[in-house]
Order: C-alpha cells, then structure tokens, then sequence
C-alpha cells in the first residue's frame, strides 16, 4: 500500500475535514501481538499523555495460536493502564477465519467484548467487517490474505468512526477542571 492510504491516516484526513482538533500518535508495528504491544504500553503512555486510546491488537495472537487468556490479559492490562492516565478507551476487535473453529472462533471474538464490558471500553466488535465477512472477500486483501488493500481501509474506518466520533467530542479531564 502506498503511505497514507490506511485507515490511520484516513482518520487523520477525517479529523481534519471534521474541525476535531486532535493529533493521531500511530504507534503499531506490524506483526506484533498484545504482549508486544503491552511491553510498549506504560512508556507511550507516559511520554504522550494521551485523552483517548484506540488498541487494535490481538489478531496476530491468533494467527499464532497464543493463548486466549494471554491475549485477554494483556488487552485488559493496556485498557486500564489507559484509564489509569486518563484516557478514554476504544478497544477495536478482530476474528479469526472459521478455519480455526468455531469454539475458538467465537472465543476469540469474545474476548474483545469480555474486556470491553470489564473496563469500561467503547467498542468496535468486528474492525473488518464489510471487508472479511463479504463475497469475494479476496479482493479485499493483499496476496498473502491477511492484510487488506488500500480499498478497503475507508471500509474500515467507517467501522471505526461511529465509535470514535463521539469519544473525541467528549470534553477531557483536563478541560473539565
């Protein structure tokens, strides 16, 4: 994908359009899983200091086979450090291709709302939906059937921005003192 086409800098794009002064800290690093992710946690926290925090991992988890308790434990640990600094939290979920099961399928996809629902997270349940779970789907992912398209990234923010939109009008802490 060309830089700039993804669902980050889309969002960016649409803050902007949208008269939302606020600034997007991409801090993913492809491939990595929400032990990674939990590792980067505390010190991004503290060097940024953000109001809102969107975690969008754990799909790599699965595609490795790590247990689902890690994986819930380690979303669950990144939402209430969030809280803990004052930010509000948007946690994005993933599924896994049925391939792996039904069980661990809707086990995994649980997760997300399990966690959610524990820490007083705003939800996205399914961030590919309309990308994944449609006909021809393929169309919608590089070849190695993992990664979508720069087509399908406005798919996915508009799964996104309902939940976001809101959390970003909300006033923060520190406006509310």
């Amino acid at each position: 994908m060309t830089r700039g086409s993804g669902w980050v800098s889309l969002l960016e794009q649409r803050l902007a359009r949208e008269g939302l002064r606020a600034s997007v800290v991409n801090a993913s690093i492809s491939g990595d899983t929400t032990a990674g992710g939990r590792a980067r946690f505390r010190p991004l926290l503290q060097q940024r200091k953000p109001t809102l925090v969107i975690i969008e991992l754990g799909g790599n988890d699965a595609l490795r086979g790590l247990p689902l308790e890690e994986t819930r434990l380690n979303l669950a640990s990144m939402a209430k450090d969030a809280k803990a600094a004052g930010a509000r939290v948007l946690l994005v979920g993933m599924q896994v291709p049925p391939n792996y099961g039904r069980r661990y399928s809707e086990d995994f996809a649980a997760i997300y709302a399990n966690v959610a629902r524990a820490e007083g997270a705003a939800l996205v349940p399914f961030m590919l939906k309309g990308v994944a779970d449609i006909a021809n789907s393929e169309s919608m992912f590089q070849p190695d059937r993992i990664h979508p398209v720069a087509a399908a990234h406005p798919i996915i923010l508009a799964n996104i921005w309902p939940v976001l939109e809101p959390l970003l009008r909300q006033p923060t802490r520190a406006a509310m003192r």
